[in-house]
């Protein structure tokens, strides 16, 4: 049986937006960071202190996405960020090539070798770590209260409304329902193997030794998320799925709410697109602040 997020029902102005509005909002915002390219922090930390509001503003309790917050600040922090900071790569080839002062050399090694060399550090290189874990927050922050806030039963509904096909809609609600599936999988076979004596805090050795005592837990799971796939695909086979046009039990409607949200959201890409192919802004660049702050 398929579950879903740890959704229910809050009296908040996000939620009670439709569904659809905050689908196009996130893509507009998306598409307004990525499309024309924009580095700089004058236009980046405004889009995140409105997709900060609208997620503060679904009020969802830190117990139930903290660790969704480890894995994005993995993400973000410890590979996003020291890629940034190391390498520079990712972004506009200013990083690298627009002379900027060195802070400090990290020396790196291959294990085992002698083979080694120094990564300079440098203002530049810095600001764009800052920058782009900016633009990564940004969008993490508009997305993750969607399946904590959107009821799971419009997932199909909200798609198909926005002009999808049948099977476009079913494939993005299932699509949503996967991983807490899979996670709920997981837990209980977890749970069962630790019931038959199997400590998995004591894996000892090596990589490959790691994976395969690893065995008692990915084939259950692996078995159970093919046979749910299966019992989908018979459902979806015994209600004639596809042979033709489906109906939808639940409409969906714009309020005033949403057209506000929906204007905003449009009007920022153009704004975007406009400032950076129009006007030329909106490229990177390294303030003077932040280079007298780190150098002096």
């Amino acid at each position: 049986m398929l579950v879903t997020w740890k959704y229910r029902p809050r009296n908040t102005i996000v939620q009670r937006m439709d569904p659809r509005t905050r689908l196009i909002f996130m893509v507009c915002i998306i598409f307004a960071l990525t499309i024309p390219e924009i580095w700089d922090y004058r236009i980046i930390l405004p889009l995140f202190l409105i997709s900060l509001t609208l997620y503060l503003l679904a009020r969802i309790e830190w117990k139930d996405v903290r660790r969704v917050w480890l894995y994005i600040s993995i993400l973000v922090f410890f590979i996003v960020g020291l890629n940034g900071l190391l390498s520079g790569r990712g972004g506009p080839s200013s990083v690298t090539n627009i002379p900027s002062p060195v802070l400090f050399e990290v020396p790196i090694k291959i294990p085992y070798t002698e083979i080694g060399w120094d990564v300079p550090i440098t203002v530049s290189k810095t600001w764009f770590a800052l920058n782009q874990m900016t633009r990564m927050l940004c969008m993490a922050i508009l997305a993750i209260p969607i399946p904590y806030t959107m009821d799971p039963n419009i997932y199909g509904t909200a798609f198909k409304r926005m002009g999808a096909s049948d099977n476009v809609s079913f494939t993005m609600d299932l699509a949503f329902r996967f991983l807490p599936t899979f996670a709920r999988d997981f837990s209980i076979t977890l749970d069962a193997q630790r019931a038959r004596g199997y400590e998995i805090d004591k894996l000892r050795g090596g990589l490959f030794a790691r994976i395969r005592r690893l065995a008692p837990l990915i084939i259950p799971v692996v078995m159970q998320s093919t046979v749910t796939g299966e019992e989908v695909i018979d459902a979806m086979d015994l209600r004639a799925f596809g042979t033709a046009p489906r109906t939808w039990l639940k409409d969906l409607k714009y309020a005033p709410r949403d057209y506000v949200l929906l204007g905003l959201g449009v009007l920022i890409f153009i704004a975007c697109c406009v400032l950076k192919w129009v006007f030329g802004i909106g490229g990177y660049f390294v303030p003077e602040f932040f280079t007298k702050f780190l150098v002096g």
